[in-house]
């Protein structure tokens, strides 16, 4: 047994072996695998080894399309064949809103650069002779999806790490992780201990345990998943049959299965089953499956009976039923942790084998280039707080997911599981409002609508399904009167020690080395020049900053900051500490004036601590509705009074309180960019359009990478012909009948009076052309236009 490896990885399944491959090729060879039983023998061995490529997300799409085209060449690669079948696989709708949502799915997949063909049921049938197509309204073809054979994918992906140099032991059980200060040390094994810097937790449904090693919670839930082999059909070639998914009918199906005459058939149910609700080691024996229950699957078979005529005549052959990891929201946890060198790769969400091949390439250059290739925010482990320690929240939110995976999901919409949470100080004047949830932390999406309020635009299709007349109203008051919004869950972050300012000046592409009492709007860049974080710096003192960024992004933007810090700089996660009150409108100034004991500064982007009556705040004149106004941020046990005293003083002049369905009407108006849809990793400020927010004059953090650069693209506004027509995101973008972009946000302007978009055009797409939106198979005529499209001078803002 080795003493000491660069890299340990433990878990010997196929992600395991996939990151291992990974490494080896970027160079990294002294890489040890760890498995305590042989390899595959935890989850990857029951696998059903589906490989569909159309995901919710670009960069989840990307990664499996990366594993797609890998596994095609595997074999010349290492030697081995990962028994790779390139089938092709449909989508199946039955019904109008999965046609609809299969329309959009069609679109995305343009802006993704899939292939995907829409076939009518008779181009169907015609395709697929076995299948019962009565009821199918269209299905969707993507000729790149197919399965493979878990076992012998795996068995390639180790052949060809060590071929490259890479250690693989079996048989060894991990059994500690030592951390000193806050880093990995070592691995303590059955075997004895191994000395590293740098552990990767790629255990499968086993994760959490091997986590909890090392300290760290990986919200890992592993939920009991079944699928059937039926006895032999009457079919030719069965294995050579493309993968179905008939989403409508909860049910997945395959030829190719064990036996191979027969059709394997999986499917999700209602009520899923957790597999060890009690404590222990999972995995514990190798190749373990639980007791088939049949009863529990009834649904999923009828389903496949109905589909497949062939099957009316079988019987069930064989049974997995196995342990698959499940998270919190239904996308995999990826990245280093809290502590530093120890990152996991697990969650998978029955897709293991599907993503291995891009999740291996992700997480070897995320650990070689400090940064991998795609934006994997979506992904990554630190979009999750604390909380997410906790099993029975865990277990809630992931059995949730699981039960509603083939459900059409429509834009806005929320779900209640292990809600509420987190709860502003306002919560009891929130109790009959439309709330959602961010990041645990219940928001309000709008208060209740008034008899009084005007009509308004009802956004037309999907974009209308969950929506209010009081979205309008609330963005007309806070252009007539104000608006007061409770911002309290974006997160904040205390900066502090005798290097900070160097340090966020180095961190920052604005310049923060700026007074007291100054606050700055900037990014934090990587080395490539994409945009990490999309925040505001306040000077609060000499050698103490306030950071402030979205609500989803603390966990993630602190961890960034800390990697990055100097021993004499701290970085103070306070978001629960404060709350954050705004006050935004033309009637802004007269609310406050009789509350105010003090200065209150009214230069924009300034900052002063004031009372406003017997509370105490800090006061920084930010807008992200394009009104004049204030943020006031208070200690949490004052919050509750701030509101009520604010409310109660504004009402004479009109003032309404609101909630972020209004803010994000409105920032639309002004441009305002949000991180992880309008701007990403893989995207820098001067494709975005924030130049002005990069100082040329400095060095910083990505500065080298944006000297000289002339984007290619730019993040441009769009306004369509139709008001009614409002994008949801990811809609394809042609000029002259060629895709060129897709959207990244839109939604309808009540200030305007205008539906609006951005999107990723090319750079010589100038203001003033003609294009062309994709939406639900149709095209929308748009224009380019000058942005913003609401008091471009800003006078408002000046007040």
């Amino acid at each position: 047994m080795r003493t000491e490896a660069r890299v340990v990885i433990v878990g010997g399944g196929v992600a395991g072996c996939s990151i291992a491959y990974h490494l080896a090729r970027l160079g990294w060879t002294d890489v040890l695998l760890l498995e305590q039983h042989e390899l595959t023998e935890g989850t990857t061995w029951h696998s059903a080894g589906f490989v569909g490529q159309l995901r919710s997300t670009i960069s989840q799409t990307r990664m499996i399309m990366y594993s797609s085209s890998l596994y095609a060449e595997l074999a010349e690669r290492t030697g081995l064949d990962p028994g790779w079948r390139g089938v092709g696989g449909v989508r199946l709708a039955t019904t109008p809103a999965r046609e609809e949502e299969l329309l959009r799915q069609a679109s995305s997949a343009t802006t993704y650069g899939l292939e995907m063909e829409l076939l009518s049921p008779a181009a169907l049938a015609t395709r697929m002779p076995f299948l019962d197509v009565s009821d199918v309204r269209s299905a969707g073809w993507l000729p790149g999806d197919g399965y493979l054979r878990p076992d012998a994918l795996a068995g390639a992906l180790a052949a060809g790490a060590r071929s490259l140099g890479v250690t693989i032991a079996t048989g060894v059980t991990v059994t500690g992780v030592e951390v000193v200060g806050g880093r990995v040390a070592a691995v303590e094994t059955s075997h004895g201990r191994v000395a590293t810097e740098i552990v990767v937790n790629a255990a499968g449904a086993a994760a959490g345990h091997v986590g909890a090693l090392a300290g760290v919670a990986i919200p890992v839930v592993p939920i009991k998943h079944q699928y059937v082999v039926s006895s032999p059909l009457p079919l030719d070639d069965l294995p050579a049959l493309p993968t179905v998914r008939d989403p409508d009918h909860i049910v997945y199906f395959r030829g190719g299965g064990d036996p191979p005459d027969g059709l394997l058939i999986g499917g999700y149910i209602r009520t899923p089953p957790v597999c060890w609700p009690s404590s222990g080691p999972p995995l514990a024996s190798p190749r373990s499956l639980f007791p088939p229950d049949l009863s529990l699957f009834a649904e999923s078979w009828a389903a496949g009976r109905r589909r497949v005529p062939a099957l009316r005549s079988a019987s069930i052959a064989r049974v997995v039923n196995g342990a698959e990891a499940f998270t919190p929201d239904g996308e995999f946890l990826l990245g280093e942790t809290a502590v530093r060198g120890f990152w996991v790769a697990a969650g998978f969400c029955v897709h293991g084998l599907a993503a291995a091949g891009g999740v291996g390439k992700a997480i070897a250059e995320w650990i070689v280039d400090g940064q991998p290739e795609l934006d994997m925010s979506t992904m990554d482990i630190r979009r999750f707080g604390p909380h997410a320690a906790s099993r029975s929240w865990a277990t809630a939110k992931a059995l949730d997911a699981y039960s509603r995976y083939y459900d059409v999901v429509y834009p806005h919409t929320e779900w209640t599981a292990g809600r509420p949470l987190r709860r502003s100080a306002i919560w009891p004047r929130t109790l009959e409002a439309a709330l959602g949830e961010k990041a645990g932390w219940e928001r309000v999406n709008w208060f209740p609508a008034r008899p009084s309020d005007p009509d308004a635009v009802r956004p037309a299709g999907w974009a209308g399904r969950v929506w209010s007349p009081a979205i309008a109203a609330e963005c007309r008051a806070t252009a007539s009167a104000a608006g007061l919004f409770d911002q309290s869950s974006f997160a904040k972050l205390d900066v502090r020690g005798p290097g900070a300012a160097a340090f966020l000046q180095w961190m920052c592409a604005n310049d923060v080395s700026r007074p007291v009492g100054a606050v700055t709007y900037t990014q934090l860049l990587n080395a490539r020049g994409g945009i990490e974080a999309d925040l505001t710096v306040t000077r609060l003192g000499p050698d103490h900053f306030r950071v402030v960024t979205s609500t989803a992004s603390g966990v993630r933007d602190a961890a960034w900051l800390r990697r990055h810090a100097p021993a004499d700089v701290v970085v103070d996660d306070v978001t629960g500490a404060y709350g954050c009150l705004c006050l935004w409108g033309p009637a802004a100034r007269e609310i406050v004036a009789p509350l105010v004991d003090g200065s209150l500064d009214t230069r924009f982007m300034r900052a002063s601590r004031v009372t406003l009556g017997p509370v105490p705040v800090l006061a920084q004149r930010v807008t992200f509705v394009g009104e004049f106004g204030w943020e006031f941020y208070a200690p949490t046990e004052y919050v509750l009074t701030l509101w009520d005293l604010m409310v109660d003083a504004g009402a004479p002049h009109g003032l309404r309180p609101a909630g972020y369905r209004a803010i994000e009407s409105m920032r639309l108006e002004k441009g305002y960019r949000v991180w992880g849809s309008d701007i990403t990793p893989e995207t820098t400020p001067n494709e975005a359009g924030l130049s002005f927010a990069v100082r040329t004059d400095k060095d910083f953090l990505g500065s080298a990478a944006l000297r000289g650069a002339s984007p290619t693209r730019r993040l441009r506004c769009l306004v369509l012909d139709d008001p009614t027509a409002v994008c949801l995101g990811t809609e394809p973008v042609r000029v002259a009948g060629e895709p060129v972009g897709r959207v990244t946000s839109g939604g309808y302007g009540y200030r305007v009076e205008a539906s609006i978009a951005y999107a990723y055009l090319p750079s010589t797409v100038e203001p003033g052309e003609r294009v062309e939106v994709g939406m639900f198979g149709g095209w929308q005529d748009a224009t380019v236009v000058r942005e913003p499209l609401y008091d471009p001078e800003n006078r408002r803002i000046r007040g």
